[in-house]
């Protein structure tokens, strides 16, 4: 009978322990850019077999009864004068920043949503091995708020699927922000970079002695 109870004793105690001492599988971090660059995998990058449909985007978003898709989402979740919402989720009115060129834009038409790290950088940098599903949730990643960005037009097509090395948005004081973003996603996601990318993301650095990158590891 004693060892029955002290076998139940030390089960609970065990369950105590893992309660009180737990740590949460996928914690916030927050360093140093300098710090967080040196923590993206290095690797070659590889398009092959790339097609943009892989990556499923602009689904029922995170409330797939609020009639919008994840597109209408993150322009609500992000206007700084927010839209009347009309039936089927049109957007009407509101105000947005597009901090890569700082410039206002009045109507949700004239935002283009960017993947911060784009879909075939995305897929350069080990997306291509993903499911699917993992593909989809990287697509429309409301999760972080760097991971979708309301912007212009105009800057969105013009960054197209460039990295740093090739692309930094117009803004210069927004290039900190920028690489910080970018970089974030990357260990977000368990992204690698290339050389050149490194390169010029160290270099961007150089210049931002007080950025900092915040990241969660997605699910």
């Amino acid at each position: 009978m004693l060892k029955v109870v002290s076998r139940g004793l030390a089960a609970a105690f065990l369950a105590l322990l893992s309660l009180t001492f737990s740590v949460p599988a996928h914690a916030v971090e927050t360093l140093p850019l300098t710090e967080a660059i040196s923590r993206l995998p290095v690797a070659d990058e590889d398009r092959s077999g790339y097609e943009r449909d892989a990556f499923k985007h602009w689904t029922k978003g995170d409330d797939p009864d609020d009639g919008c898709n994840t597109r209408a989402e993150v322009l609500i979740s992000e206007a700084v004068e927010p839209p009347t919402v009309g039936p089927r989720c049109r957007l009407t009115g509101g105000r947005w920043w597009s901090y890569y060129d700082q410039v206002w834009v009045t109507s949700a038409s004239g935002s283009d949503i960017d993947h911060m790290t784009p879909l075939a950088e995305a897929w350069d940098s080990g997306a291509s091995a993903w499911s699917a599903q993992r593909r989809e949730a990287y697509a429309n990643d409301q999760g972080a708020e760097a991971s979708l960005v309301a912007v212009t037009a105009r800057s969105n097509r013009s960054k197209a699927d460039q990295d740093p090395a090739q692309w930094l948005p117009p803004a210069a004081e927004a290039h900190c922000r920028y690489v910080g973003e970018w970089v974030g996603t990357k260990l977000r996601w368990s992204l690698t970079a290339d050389e050149r990318e490194v390169a010029a993301l160290r270099q961007v650095a150089a210049g931002c002695p007080d950025q900092t990158v915040t990241y969660e590891l997605a699910t």
